[in-house]
């Protein structure tokens, strides 16, 4: 008679590819959790006529490079922008700051999804590729340093 080994238990299925690690859960919390407050934030605030200083009704100060040079920064209107945003006004966002419309946009959408994927600790939707993450950040980047490029050149 031979000797056989007992039956190997079978091996540990591998984690499935939507289930997070407590780490993840975490940070996608925090994250989340961050864009709804800014977007809550941002819909108790009156849009200023001016276009910019918005900011200024969470006490912060007026714009350095605007007292310092009369010039706009690439983030002036941002705030105003996510206000407009955040009352469905998006021609209002869009005027105010093309590139934190696209921003307040990303918020909506990535805010609440990774908040809900963060305490469920899988994803709801599949998450995207590091290169759409990539190109959307670049974009948004790109459109704020041509919003104000233009607003430097012909708005001024």
């Amino acid at each position: 008679m031979s000797y056989s080994p007992p039956p190997a238990e079978p091996a540990a299925l591998p984690p499935r590819a939507w289930c997070l690690h407590w780490v993840q859960r975490v940070a996608m919390v925090l994250a989340g959790g961050v864009l709804v407050a800014l977007l809550v934030t941002a819909s108790r605030l009156t849009p200023s006529p001016r276009w910019m200083g918005t900011h200024q009704q969470l006490g912060l100060p007026p714009c350095t490079m605007v007292q310092w040079f009369g010039l706009r920064c690439p983030s002036c209107g941002m705030t105003t922008s996510w206000a407009h945003l955040t009352r469905g006004h998006l021609l209002a966002s869009l005027r105010a700051n093309s590139g934190g419309t696209l921003l307040g946009i990303a918020s909506v959408v990535c805010g609440p999804w990774l908040l809900v994927s963060g305490l469920l600790g899988r994803w709801i939707v599949r998450p995207p590729s590091e290169w759409v993450t990539l190109a959307a950040g670049l974009a948004i980047i790109g459109v704020t340093l041509i919003d104000w490029a233009i607003r430097l050149t012909f708005l001024r």
